[in-house]
C-alpha cells in the first residue's frame, strides 16, 4: 500500500534504484505519481500521459470499447482506430476511470462495536452498515466524489479510499489486433512476447475541469500530474516499479480454501469454457459480423480458461498445496506454545479442514451451475440479469443499466447462443448428481424426453427474450406479458431458485469458512511479527517495485529481458497459417525497414516487450511501469505460465511481469498510426 512505505522498504526501493522521494510517490496534500493513475472501468489500471488527458491503457483493456464502434465497414479490431483530431474521438457510454483522492485507516470506527465473541453473522452486519456509512458520508460532503470501504487482512482492517470518477471517456487510439493481440491465445501467458497489448483514450470533464456526464461541450480533463516518458529504455538490473489497481489475490488463504478453488471454480472453468470457446470460435470464422460480436467475450473467456489451467498446473508443480500444509503445522504448534492462544485459536485447523470438506460437494456443484448457466448462454444471462433487477426505479443509474442490458443484444447470434445452450445443458447434466440439477431437468425429461435441443428449440422460438422486445415489455410492465411464462424467464428464474436452496443449505458453514480464513490471517500476522505484511489486492492501488530481470522456461543461458520486432517476423514464418500470428503487410514493411528513429534502443533496434520481476495479478493489466525517476518505461500486460499460481503463493524465483515497452507504443502511433499530434502532447525524455 502507498501510503504504508516503511523507512525499511523505502531503503531497499533506493538501493534497488529509486530515485524520487516516497512523498512524490503517494501524498493526500500534493500532487504525486498516484494522481496519474487510474483505475480503468473498474477492471483494469491505466495511466495520464498528457496535459490534455491522455490516458494509456492495455489493448485488451480497451477491446470492448474498442469492439462497440466496430462493424464489417469500420472493423476497428482487425484495422486498428486512429482519431486525427479530438473532434474524431469516440465516446464511450458506461466507460469511467477513477482517481483516488485519499485513503484513511477506518478500522477503530468500523470495528468500535464489534465484540471477540461476536456471532459472525452479526459482525457482518455491523461491518456492512458501518462501511456503507463511512463511505456515504463522502458523496454527502462532496457530491463529485465516491467513497469505498475496503476490508484488508482478511477483515481485520479497514481503509476509506476517496475516488473522483471520471465519465466521458472517449477512444482516441487502438492498433490492429494483429499488434494488439499478436500471438493470441497460442502465447498467452508466455514469454518470449511480442505482443502491443495498449490503446489510448481521452479524459473529458466540464468547463470546471470536474466530472460530468459526456457532451459535446465537454473539454479535455487537466490533471494534476502527468507522467514523462522515457525515451532511454532500461537495462538488464534496472529499477522497475508498477502502480495499479490489482483485483485479488488469496495469499493467506488455507490449504483448504486452495484445495477447493482447484477442484471447484477453476476446474468447472476448465472444463466448460473449453466447450463454449470451441462453439463461439467456429461461429466466429464463419462470419465477419460475428467474430466482431464474439470477439470481446471470446477473449475474456479465453484469458481466464487458459489462467485456470495454468493455475491449477502450478499449484501441483509447485507443491502449493504441500507447503501451506506445511505452514499450518507451524501454525499449530505456535499456537500450543503460546497459552492465551489457545481457547481462540486452538481448533482453529481443524475447523476449517472438517467446514471445508462439508461444502466440497455443493461448492462444485455451484461452480458448475454458474459457469453452465450464468456465464454461457446470452440469453439466459440477459434474462438472469433481468429478474434482478428492479425497472420501476427512474434513476439515471437504471435507466444506464437497462441501456446496457439492451445493447447486449447486438453482440448475440441466435444460432450460435442455441448451440451454446444446448451444450451448457449437456455439461451440466454429466458433470452434476441430479440432486444438484435445476427443475428444469425434470420438464426436459418429461416433456423432450430428455432432449436438450427440442427443449432449445421451443425456447428460442417462443421466448420474447431472445430480442430487446422481452426487457422492454419487463421494463414497461406490460400488462399482457406473463413474465413468468416466457421459457427463458421461467428457466433463469429456476437456476436462481437451485442457487438460492444451495446457498440456504451452506450458509452456516460459509460462515463458519469466512470466521476461520478471518483468524488465519489474525495468527499468521502474529507468527511473524516483524515481518511487513502486505494485505492481499483488493482492487485498490498498490505499488510493486523489482528490477528488470532475465527470464527463459527452464533457467537456461538463452533467458532474455526483451525482445525485439525480428521475433515478430520469426513467428510470423514459424506459426505461417495460425491467425494469431497474421501482421498487417503494411506493418511488416514499415518494421522491416527498420526506420526507428528516436524510439529505438541504443543499439538501433526495436524493442517490443520486456520481463521484470514485478509482482502484479488481475486488474494491473495497463499498470504504468516505471523507472527509478517516476518515466513510464512500459505497460504491463500479463504474467508468466511458471508462476500462474501467484494468486495464492508468491514465488519469487519464477514469478514475472510482462510489459509492452512504452518506445514501440509510441512508434506505432507515430509512425504505423500516422498520428504525431498524440506524440507532441507528450513529455518525452531523452
Amino acid at each position: 500500500m502507498l501510503n504504508h512505505l516503511d523507512k525499511k522498504t523505502c531503503l531497499l526501493m533506493r538501493q534497488l534504484g529509486l530515485e524520487m522521494p516516497a512523498d512524490k510517490l503517494f501524498s493526500d496534500r500534493n500532487p504525486s505519481l498516484k494522481d496519474a493513475i487510474i483505475s480503468f472501468g473498474g477492471y483494469c489500471s491505466g495511466v495520464v500521459v498528457s496535459d490534455d488527458g491522455l490516458i494509456f491503457t492495455n489493448h485488451h483493456c480497451g477491446f470492448e470499447a474498442i469492439q462497440s464502434h466496430s462493424s464489417v465497414a469500420h472493423d476497428y479490431i482487425k484495422d486498428g482506430f486512429v482519431a486525427k483530431n479530438k473532434e474524431a474521438e469516440l465516446p464511450n457510454p458506461g466507460l469511467f476511470v477513477s482517481f483516488l483522492v485519499s485513503q484513511k485507516n477506518v478500522t477503530s470506527r468500523i470495528l468500535k462495536d464489534v465484540t471477540p465473541d461476536m456471532d459472525e453473522t452479526k459482525r457482518g452486519y455491523i461491518i456492512d452498515s458501518l462501511s456503507y456509512a463511512i463511505a456515504n458520508e463522502v458523496s454527502e460532503k462532496d457530491s463529485l466524489l465516491r467513497g469505498e470501504v475496503n476490508a484488508y487482512y482478511g477483515g481485520n482492517e479497514f481503509y476509506l479510499s476517496v475516488y473522483k470518477d471520471y465519465k466521458d471517456i472517449r477512444l482516441v487510439f487502438a492498433p490492429p489486433s494483429s499488434v494488439g493481440k499478436f500471438g493470441g491465445d497460442t502465447d498467452n501467458w508466455v514469454w518470449p512476447r511480442h505482443t502491443g497489448d495498449f490503446s489510448v483514450f481521452r479524459i473529458y470533464a466540464d468547463k470546471n475541469n470536474q466530472p460530468a456526464a459526456y457532451s459535446p461541450q465537454n473539454r479535455p480533463f487537466h490533471p494534476s500530474y502527468v507522467v514523462p516518458i522515457s525515451l532511454k529504455g532500461y537495462q538488464k538490473g534496472s529499477y522497475c516499479m508498477t502502480l495499479g489497481y490489482p483485483g485479488s489475490t488469496d495469499r493467506y488463504l488455507s490449504s483448504f480454501g486452495i484445495e477447493d478453488q482447484m477442484q471447484a471454480q477453476n476446474q468447472a472453468m476448465i472444463d466448460v469454457r473449453g466447450v463454449k470457446q470451441a462453439i463461439w470460435k467456429e461461429a466466429m470464422e464463419s462470419s465477419d459480423s460475428i467474430r466482431i460480436m464474439y470477439s470481446s467475450k471470446y477473449a475474456i473467456s479465453s484469458n481466464y480458461w487458459k489462467f485456470s489451467i495454468g493455475v491449477n498446473k502450478a499449484i501441483k508443480e509447485l507443491k502449493v498445496l504441500e507447503n501451506r500444509r506445511m505452514l499450518e503445522s507451524d501454525m499449530v504448534k505456535f499456537i500450543e506454545t503460546h497459552s492465551d492462544m489457545k481457547a481462540k485459536y486452538g481448533q482453529l485447523i481443524d475447523s476449517l479442514r472438517v467446514n471445508y470438506k462439508k461444502l466440497s460437494a455443493t461448492s462444485h456443484a455451484m461452480s458448475y451451475l454458474g459457469e453452465c448457466f450464468v456465464n454461457a448462454s446470452d440469453v439466459l444471462s440477459l434474462s438472469l440479469k433481468a429478474i434482478n433487477t428492479d425497472f420501476s426505479s427512474d434513476s439515471v443509474a437504471g435507466r444506464a443499466y437497462k441501456e446496457s442490458l439492451v445493447k447486449e443484444y447486438a453482440n448475440i447470434d441466435l444460432s450460435t447462443d442455441k448451440k451454446v445452450m444446448v451444450a451448457m445443458l449437456k455439461q451440466c447434466s454429466e458433470k452434476l448428481d441430479t440432486v444438484y440439477l435445476p427443475g428444469i431437468y425434470k420438464v426436459i425429461n418429461e416433456k423432450y424426453s430428455g432432449d436438450f435441443q427440442k427443449y432449445a428449440d421451443y425456447l428460442y422460438s417462443e421466448s420474447e427474450m431472445i430480442s430487446p422486445r422481452g426487457l422492454e415489455r419487463i421494463c414497461s410492465k406490460d400488462t399482457t406479458f406473463n413474465v413468468f411464462d416466457d421459457p427463458a424467464i421461467y428457466m433463469a428464474v429456476d437456476v436462481i431458485a437451485k442457487f438460492a436452496d444451495l446457498s440456504q443449505e451452506t450458509a452456516g458453514i460459509n460462515t463458519a469458512i469466512s470466521r476461520d480464513e478471518r483468524l488465519y490471517n489474525e495468527v499468521l500476522r502474529q507468527m511473524y511479527e516483524g515481518k511487513s505484511f502486505y494485505p492481499d489486492a483488493n482492487s485498490t492501488m498498490r505499488l510493486s517495485f523489482g528490477i528488470v530481470a532475465p527470464y527463459s522456461t527452464n533457467n537456461s543461458s538463452d533467458a532474455t529481458f526483451s525482445t525485439t520486432t525480428d521475433g515478430i517476423f520469426d513467428k510470423v514464418k514459424r506459426y505461417k497459417g495460425n491467425e494469431d500470428f497474421w501482421v498487417q503487410p503494411s506493418l511488416l514493411d514499415i518494421l522491416s525497414k527498420k526506420d526507428f528513429g528516436k524510439y529505438a534502443d541504443k543499439n538501433g533496434e526495436m524493442n517490443v516487450c520486456f520481463i521484470s520481476n514485478n509482482d502484479i495479478t488481475g486488474g494491473n493489466s495497463g499498470s504504468a511501469m516505471f523507472n527509478g525517476k517516476g518515466e513510464l518505461i512500459g505497460l504491463a500486460f500479463d504474467g508468466n505460465w511458471e508462476g500462474m499460481s501467484s494468486n495464492l503463493s508468491y514465488e519469487e524465483s519464477l514469478q514475472r511481469c510482462i510489459g509492452v515497452d512504452i518506445r514501440y507504443v509510441l512508434f506505432l502511433i507515430d509512425k504505423y498510426g500516422e498520428a504525431p499530434n498524440l506524440i507532441k502532447e507528450l513529455n518525452l525524455k531523452n
